[in-house]
């Protein structure tokens, strides 16, 4: 019985760990962001840290998932005309974690690697991303996608993570509205003549 009690209090400390690690990264950002600081907001030691995750990028894996949950693999919206103010809208919340952005950003590149900690976290995420995309869009009776709908979603895909670079790089860009442009060319109302 004691065993149930300390694997629910792991679990519960796991849990602090990542929304502790999310808040922190969103405001002090992934360059600020050591093992120290964050086992510091938690009240652990950095090797605790390690004791629940094993490595700084499992840690920071396992950010991103919980990220995952809060922000981006919402359930799809009732009506599927919001299907791109849903995604505009998640575009324009990045605007406002960009320590999340960056963390998102530099993991992509280095989950190339096979062996890296992220790697299967991006191919899965990569995979539910594109189909809620292509789902969602699908289920639109007023527009007409003008490619076939996993293509285009892997489009939209990769222009919201090269936008995620540019913005990084120049504030100035508008990534809710070059998408939501974007949206418009791809998926465009159905003409009623």
């Amino acid at each position: 019985m004691a065993r149930r009690g300390s694997y629910a209090k792991g679990v519960a400390r796991r849990q602090e760990i990542l929304e502790s690690a999310l808040d922190v990264i969103g405001r002090r950002g992934y360059q600020n962001a050591s093992l120290k600081q964050i086992a510091e907001v938690v009240g652990v030691t950095p090797a605790a840290l390690l004791h629940y995750f094993g490595s700084k990028e499992e840690l920071f894996t396992e950010v991103l998932r919980t990220r995952d949950e809060h922000d981006l693999m919402a359930p799809h919206p009732a009506d599927p005309t919001d299907a791109k103010a849903a995604f505009v809208d998640v575009i324009r919340h990045n605007t406002e974690v960009p320590g999340i952005v960056e963390l998102f950003s530099r993991l992509a590149v280095d989950a190339v690697d096979p062996e890296h900690p992220a790697h299967q976290y991006f191919l899965d995420r990569s995979e539910r991303l594109r189909e809620s995309i292509a789902d969602a869009f699908d289920r639109d009776d007023r527009r007409q996608a003008v490619m076939d709908p996993a293509t285009m979603a892997r489009v939209i895909q990769a222009v919201s993570d090269g936008l995620q670079i540019q913005w990084m790089i120049d504030p100035a860009v508008d990534m809710p509205g070059i998408i939501a442009a974007l949206l418009d060319v791809l998926y465009p109302p159905k003409s009623t003549d």
